[in-house]
């Protein structure tokens, strides 16, 4: 239900444009057209819309009731996607193309030109997490979240199909990767994304700042900005290994080769190359393979761009980061974490690494967070003088319940500095270093630090100050046009039984 409602908006969008005072017979023929698209939906699950919509259009009580069932259908789709304004902050709730499973399936897929709010903007809070049909949430023990990222894009004009193929990234004109301002020369480029962590990780962004997009001074000329999902699920419904399964572990995966066809190294245990699209990982003898559809229903909040506002920049670090030794920012995203045989022994299972980086620009901490997988312990950033920029603990659930998974990392602690009291300067030399448990291996886990700057702390006493010019929902639209329509069909009425009883009739044509 909850699925049905929110894909027809812009089709009851139509209805309702197709709708006003001179509604006649002529519209069975639109409805026709587009009965197609909305048989059987939430308003008439079982019947055809033309048939219903031809019967009642044949008087004016049909009229009447054809208007009033079409203005709560508005009501109900207005409950679910529109805008909504909050203490100035706008705020909607989307929804992610299909992501169909079976159990042991991997859906790890992009798409291209995602719903996503217009205009130049500042992002004050991106959150997500993936529901089913009728919007209920996902357990982690059924569908696992390696991954969703949201990427922004400049995309030529007058280009209709995205072109894009894992094989070449975006080597082509037609698309450029508006990325964020972090340093790994390659991958990496996402504003927004998260794992498993979803559910539970504070993504807000303090007043008086913002994430600024949609600014029509920085996309090229020719080009119109878009944003993509890539999103990485893996259904662990019956499978003989489900920690196996969520690392990826080609042994379960019965995998040799990488997407693209190359022979996997002998050493390559685990990790991205075995559990791209497509691939299936063991599950128990007898499972059955019921599909399902599932989405990721994501929440975006953002404020009018304004210049009080002041912009941070989004700086992704890795710790597999190879800068120290190489001087290149070559970012391997994934590594293993062995398993510490002396563990008992000295009383220590924790696997640290730790990588190097040089800041490019001086600024302002205002928040801080990380990226862990399953068996992770937390993250730390610390300044060239040994200083905390932030520490990031993993919060593990205890329970079965979706946002509450026992065993998996269901949240992240977060940094939010006091304004202009965490500093970084240019070409500061920053560590980051990520815990893991040792007490058994883990394959394909990351060690990924999210923090945003401000460039300059100079206005830190501004106000926001959002522009509250006067925002009507459709549903006020909806409400006004349907109700002049009904007063218009209740006077029509109400003349042709006057002209009844003075003895006057409608003309009929017959053929």
């Amino acid at each position: 239900m909850f699925i049905t409602q929110f894909k027809n908006i812009k089709i009851y969008k139509t209805f309702i444009l197709s709708l006003n005072i001179q509604l006649s017979l002529k519209l069975t023929t639109q409805f026709q057209r587009i009965n197609h698209q909305i048989k059987n939906t939430f308003l008439f699950p079982r019947l055809s819309l033309t048939t219903i919509l031809g019967t009642m259009l044949a008087g004016t009580q049909g009229l009447l009731f054809v208007l009033a069932l079409s203005l709560l259908s508005i009501c109900a789709l207005q409950s679910v996607g529109r805008v909504t304004l909050e203490n100035g902050v706008k705020s909607k709730v989307y929804l992610s193309p299909k992501i169909t499973q079976h159990p042991g399936s991997v859906s790890n897929k992009f798409y291209y030109d995602i719903e996503f709010p217009k205009g130049h903007i500042a992002i004050k809070s991106f959150n997500a997490e993936v529901v089913d049909e009728e919007g209920n949430p996902v357990s982690l023990q059924e569908t696992y979240l390696h991954h969703w990222v949201a990427v922004r894009y400049y995309q030529r004009k007058g280009i209709k199909e995205a072109k894009y193929n894992g094989n070449l990234g975006f080597h082509q004109s037609d698309f450029v990767i508006a990325r964020n301002a972090g340093v790994c020369s390659k991958g990496l480029t996402q504003f927004f994304g998260l794992g498993s962590e979803t559910r539970k990780t504070d993504t807000h962004v303090p007043d008086t700042y913002g994430i600024e997009v949609g600014n029509p001074l920085q996309v090229p000329n020719g080009y119109e900005e878009k944003w993509l999902f890539n999103v990485h699920a893996i259904d662990t419904r019956g499978a003989v290994d489900a920690m196996g399964c969520t690392e990826c572990r080609c042994n379960l995966y019965n995998v040799t080769k990488d997407e693209y066809g190359r022979p996997l190294k002998p050493d390559y245990v685990g990790g991205l190359f075995c559990c791209y699209d497509g691939t299936q990982c063991k599950v128990k003898n007898g499972v059955q393979s019921v599909k399902r559809n599932l989405y990721l229903k994501y929440t975006v909040e953002w404020v009018d761009w304004s210049d009080s506002i002041i912009p941070v920049n989004i700086y992704i670090f890795d710790v597999t980061d190879t800068w120290e030794n190489t001087g290149i920012h070559d970012c391997l995203i994934e590594f293993n974490v062995e398993k510490n045989e002396n563990g008992i022994t000295t009383n220590d299972f924790t696997s640290t690494r730790r990588s190097k980086v040089n800041f490019p620009i001086s600024g302002d901490v205002v928040y801080g967070s990380a990226h862990l997988h399953s068996g992770g312990i937390g993250s730390a950033l610390y300044g060239e003088d040994g200083r905390v920029i932030c520490s990031s603990r993993a919060i593990y659930g205890e329970g079965n319940e979706a946002g509450n998974e026992a065993g998996y990392i269901v949240g992240m602690t977060t940094c939010y500095p006091k304004p202009g009291s965490i500093k970084i300067t240019k070409d500061e030399v920053l560590t980051l270093e990520s815990n893991y448990s040792s007490e058994k291996s883990h394959t394909g886990v990351m060690g990924l630090f999210y923090i945003l700057v401000a460039e300059s702390s100079s206005t830190l006493d501004a106000s926001v100050q959002i522009n509250q010019d006067s925002v009507v929902p459709i549903f006020f639209w909806g409400v006004a046009v349907f109700g002049f329509a009904i007063f218009a069909a209740v006077v029509v009425s109400y003349r042709r039984q006057r002209q009844s009883e003075d003895g006057y009739h409608s003309i009929s044509t017959s053929t």
